[in-house]
């Protein structure tokens, strides 16, 4: 059953969040910034272990870091997985005419579909999108239930263009311009409505829950990019979630919280191959510039879109240098550095292993406070996943009402 009683979701809530602090100095420092991470002195055998792995078991394992893992004896692998084990959320309903895919991507499309078939909406409900985009969920929703759809998007060109794709497939949306993050947007939200959010960021999404707890809605979420939010740390929303972080000493920073949406769907090979090699000359180019500067210290440069990383490795280091003030002298070899940044990256590729044991734990104690804050207000919350992992690793979905 997807339903948690509150004492599940406690004990689970505690035990991440003991996992998490035991832990938080082996999977918070990032590889990729140090020539070695400080807890790799204080564990060798798990470091000897990590860098052991060969290439087969290093893909293996970035694409699953669960089962048959040599890490088992070092790190509390199986306690993790069933820490973040959920059931789906049972679908509702025949699946949606393929029709409706219109103007939506394939993947998008079928997390739409998915999304769609685990709401519980009743018959005298408002629904009401928040953060719409074009609505796409908006116009599915309102095809789906026969019923007008409200949305609320802040950015015009998107209220434009979803305004004309709605008219074009006469589907009763109205789409309203508004910063949900405004005092305003409370005037949208009542005791019968039943607001749903596809993805939305950071602080859209806890602003929802807010407005949600204040007017007693009933909410369907999936949440994402944790992360974005003004706050540089992060202040835990439920009051279990701020007594577990002061018991076990975890405060969690902004850059902390990047690490539960790091995960990706397995992109296609060519910008696999694009980004390991970017990588690798970031990290080569950060042999040169520690040399150059006489410092110890990881300089960060900034990104370069697909298609504009320059073709020869020296050509990226003077790109680098460029953006970042230094001058490189003549007669460099630059073979040695690209080499070494490839060694870098065999290496660092390892150590963040570690990391990515820690991805979903991380992003379910958060989904958790969400739940707790929910919970706290007086609703009945459920919480599991909404669609398969391989369509989008933020398949978390949190549904709630008042009791």
């Amino acid at each position: 059953m997807p339903t948690h009683p509150a004492s599940n979701i406690e004990s689970r809530f505690s035990r991440l969040t003991a996992l998490l602090a035991e832990w938080q100095s082996v999977w918070r420092p990032l590889p990729f910034t140090q020539r070695r991470a400080a807890w790799c002195e204080r564990h060798p055998e798990l470091t000897e272990t990590l860098l052991g792995l060969s290439d087969a078991q290093l893909a293996r394992l970035q694409a699953d870091p669960w089962h048959a893992s040599p890490l088992a004896g070092r790190l509390p692998v199986a306690e993790l997985a069933g820490l973040v084990e959920l059931p789906p959320l049972a679908a509702k309903g025949e699946p949606l005419p393929a029709a409706w895919s219109q103007h939506v991507g394939g993947r998008k499309w079928q997390q739409i579909e998915a999304f769609v078939r685990c709401l519980d909406v009743t018959p005298h409900e408002r629904l009401l999108e928040w953060c719409a985009g074009k609505g796409h969920l908006s116009r599915t929703l309102a095809r789906r239930h026969g019923r007008e759809v409200g949305a609320l998007e802040w950015q015009a060109s998107l209220c434009e263009e979803g305004r004309r794709l709605a008219a074009a497939q006469q589907a009763p949306v109205r789409l309203y311009r508004q910063d949900v993050l405004a005092d305003e947007v409370a005037g949208f939200l009542s005791a019968d409505t039943h607001v749903v959010a596809l993805h939305a960021c950071g602080d859209l999404h806890l602003g929802l829950l807010e407005r949600a707890v204040a007017a007693g809605c009933a909410v369907t979420l999936a949440p994402c990019c944790y992360h974005r939010t003004q706050a540089a740390d992060y202040r835990p929303v439920s009051q279990l979630g701020r007594a577990l972080c002061h018991s076990h000493s975890l405060h969690l920073e902004r850059a902390d919280l990047a690490l539960a949406v790091q995960e990706t769907v397995t992109a296609p090979l060519g910008v696999r191959r694009h980004r390991e090699r970017a990588n690798a000359w970031r990290l080569g180019f950060d042999e040169l510039q520690r040399e150059l500067r006489g410092e110890d210290t990881y300089l960060p440069v900034p990104s370069l879109a697909y298609g504009q990383m320059p073709e020869r490795f020296d050509a990226f280091c003077h790109w680098a240098a460029q953006r970042k003030g230094l001058t490189l002298p003549d007669g460099l070899d630059y073979r040695r550095y690209e080499s070494a940044g490839w060694q870098r990256l065999a290496e660092v590729s390892r150590l963040e292993l570690v990391r990515h044991l820690f991805r979903r734990p991380l992003e379910m104690w958060l989904a958790m406070d969400r739940v707790r804050r929910l919970e706290e207000a007086g609703f009945r919350v459920e919480i599991g996943t909404f669609c398969a992992h391989r369509l989008t690793p933020r398949n978390l979905c949190i549904r709630a009402r008042t009791s």
